[in-house]
């Protein structure tokens, strides 16, 4: 059995949909759970206190761009992650297998590792499973990745496969980097959109034992309907009594379906980049703020939101904070928005726990019908 502290607790099961709690060394948080994205140990344009008041408990960095900058020895000479950025939560830390795909024709990818040049300075990198997982255990996040190979779509099956095969492989291979018990190493389950392929590695993974298992490779442009099933269909195979990840998914209606279908984590970029591009969350759907119709709207961002903004500030002003460029601007909103996700996680729950799931699915719907980038 995997040596670690993290401790994952199923509370409640209705169907596929449950409710449970993680805790970690640095706290717990109930689950299904949101994790807002702090890539450079930093939730954009907020300070940490306020991502904490939005209800956030659990934040995501990623050992990529950390490795590359600051470096991870300065991380770790700093007292690790949480004493580096000031944060009093439970962290997790993304592998870097999604940012190495993004580099395209720009890295080299062996069984080995992968190798490409840092897009700060132009240094030659090489990131392997085990460089990977000790960058990660440098940095001191609470949940660590494994190393991983993402594709991105469309691909050939052949393609897919062979990606899959070399996930499997790195993630044996993390397993024999030494990883504190404060720590919990998952793994990320590949396979792209063929169910056979997830089935596959989801198998595989599982036999290795890891405390909690990742979704990853998904929302890279596949049809909706393939991500679904993919979802649905390898929760299937992994196991109940770990944590379930789906990576880098965040959209209001993917968190719904994902939470109904047995995932237990999600995090996204959408709620910080939204608000920097002046757009607001809000349950009776998305606000474009600079447009002149709130210009001389007085009201909150959100009838009901008990966020700092919506309880300090009217449209109008954060308008006008949008208008003059202000950086205040995206701040105000990414509290607004983060305080939003951790609403709609609580409404989730609520609704497993209630029995009223298809009403909420519906409402949600009825306003976010497609998952925006």
């Amino acid at each position: 059995m995997a040596q670690t502290d993290l401790v994952f607790s199923c509370r409640y099961q209705r169907g596929k949909a449950r409710l449970g709690t993680i805790r970690t060394a640095h706290g717990e948080f109930e689950t299904p759970v949101f994790m807002p994205v702090g890539t450079q140990a930093t939730v954009k344009s907020v300070l940490p206190h306020d991502v904490w008041e939005t209800g956030s408990k659990i934040i995501l960095s990623n050992a990529y761009h950390l490795y590359l900058r600051p470096g991870t020895g300065a991380v770790k000479a700093a007292g690790g992650l949480h004493r580096f950025m000031n944060w009093k939560g439970s962290t997790l830390t993304d592998s870097g297998g999604f940012q190495v795909m993004s580099l395209g024709s720009m890295v080299k990818v062996t069984d080995e590792g992968a190798s490409f040049r840092s897009h700060i300075d132009g240094s030659e990198v090489f990131f392997s499973p085990e460089v990977s997982v000790k960058a990660q255990v440098d940095i001191g996040a609470d949940i660590i990745m494994c190393f991983d190979q993402c594709v991105p779509y469309p691909v050939s099956k052949e393609v897919a496969r062979k990606a899959m095969v070399r996930t499997t492989l790195w993630a044996e291979r993390a397993k024999s980097v030494d990883v504190p018990r404060s720590q919990a190493l998952f793994g990320i389950v590949q396979g792209s959109v063929w169910s056979d392929l997830r089935k596959e590695s989801a198998i595989s993974l599982s036999r290795l034992d890891f405390p909690g298992y990742a979704i990853g490779g998904l929302a890279v442009g596949e049809p909706k309907e393939d991500f679904y099933e993919i979802v649905r269909s390898t929760v299937d195979y992994l196991p109940e009594d770990k944590p379930r990840y789906l990576m880098g998914v965040g959209h209001p209606l993917d968190l719904v379906e994902g939470s109904l279908n047995g995932v237990d984590m999600f995090d996204c970029v959408l709620p910080t980049r939204n608000a920097r591009h002046g757009r607001a969350f809000t349950f009776a759907g998305g606000l474009n703020i600079r447009n002149r119709k709130f210009a001389s709207d007085y009201g909150p961002l959100e009838e009901g939101c008990d966020c700092l903004t919506c309880r300090e500030f009217t449209r109008a002003y954060v308008r006008h904070l949008l208008v003059a460029g202000e950086t205040l601007a995206a701040t105000l909103l990414t509290i607004h928005n983060l305080r939003f996700f951790q609403r709609l996680m609580e409404r989730i729950r609520e609704s497993i726990r209630e029995g009223t799931e298809e009403r909420l699915r519906q409402s949600i719907l009825e306003v976010y019908p497609f998952r925006e980038g």
